[in-house]
């Protein structure tokens, strides 16, 4: 499959500029094909004299084909340069509008536990089911607290999608109060992060639901999405996780590292609707920052014709 990329000037952005700009000269074209016909030759009102040339009207349509014009080359430019700034030669694409009807999310085929349609239990996914040329980026744990990603991130306007453990996040709720304020959602990650299947249902349930309490309190809100640790689970997971108001249970196909990408399938591509992971870390666990990180998924995805979509939008 070729790869869709932006050309050196204006690449697919550009071309909604093109587009933008045709379509509103053909409004020039109509409004003066309505007129009264051609101006009268030099002399043809017996004067002898040159028509006084007065504005019509598409002049107002001419004047706002050149000021969209300039706003989409503006705006254009100013992306080209902030990508610029964070080390990215191609501007991230733009996704889609949000689906006006939202897809149904089921359990991935093998993914499922006993009793997972029965006890109407949170599915377990890897992927959206969409059409959309799009994947989402999902955050995980919250050890490291980069400022320089929050920059970076607001800055390219990529959304995202943090689960949080609150052992390594009760240091500075204030960072990922940031976060939320940017419009980034917050979603549970456990209280310790363990391997909640050696659990009983019992002590699963207080690592879930405690979780959802510290979320309410924290940031003011009891999330709907829930990732199991390291996305191991079992029935207990589920039907504890549902009992906390749980009603998804994602987990990835694929995960980013600044020097690498890991794939669940077989063919190692990209795929509508992937789920993409990474972590909050840094170079005490990696070979680089967590803006590395995003610059490897971004020149990636990008390279692949994919945008990055806000994951609750499809939920």
């Amino acid at each position: 499959m070729r790869p869709v990329r932006q050309n050196d000037k204006t690449g697919a952005n550009g071309a909604g500029v093109r587009r933008g700009v045709g379509v509103l000269a053909l409004v020039l074209l109509a409004s003066g094909c309505a007129g009264t016909g051609a101006a009268p030759a030099p002399g043809a009102d017996g004067t002898g004299a040159a028509p006084v040339l007065r504005a019509g009207p598409q002049a107002a349509p001419a004047r706002a084909l050149a000021a969209y014009a300039s706003r989409l080359r503006l705006a254009q430019a100013r992306r080209a340069a902030v990508a610029r700034h964070w080390g990215l030669a191609e501007v991230p694409l733009t996704p889609p509008a949000p689906p006006a009807r939202k897809p149904v999310v089921q359990a991935r085929e093998g993914f499922e536990v006993d009793g997972q349609k029965e006890l109407g239990l949170p599915p377990v996914f890897t992927t959206v089911p969409t059409e959309d040329k799009v994947v989402f980026l999902t955050v995980d744990d919250g050890a490291e607290k980069d400022p320089a990603f929050l920059r970076m991130m607001s800055d390219l306007k990529i959304p995202y999608t943090a689960f949080l453990s609150d052992f390594l996040v009760e240091d500075d709720y204030g960072y990922f109060r940031r976060m939320r304020d940017r419009g980034v959602t917050l979603d549970n990650h456990t209280l310790h992060h363990p391997y909640l299947p050696a659990l009983s249902y019992a002590r699963q349930k207080r690592e879930i639901c405690g979780m959802q309490d510290v979320m309410e309190k924290q940031f003011g809100r009891r999330p709907a999405v829930f990732r199991p640790p390291y996305g191991n689970y079992d029935q207990d997971t589920l039907r504890a996780a549902k009992s906390c108001g749980i009603r998804y249970a994602p987990l990835w196909n694929e995960e980013v590292f600044p020097d690498h990408w890991e794939y669940r399938e077989e063919d190692r591509e990209l795929h509508p609707g992937d789920i993409v992971l990474t972590h909050f870390q840094g170079r005490g666990q990696w070979k680089g920052t967590m803006p590395d990180v995003v610059r490897r998924f971004l020149r990636t995805v990008t390279a692949e014709g994919y945008a990055v979509a806000r994951l609750e939008d499809y939920l």
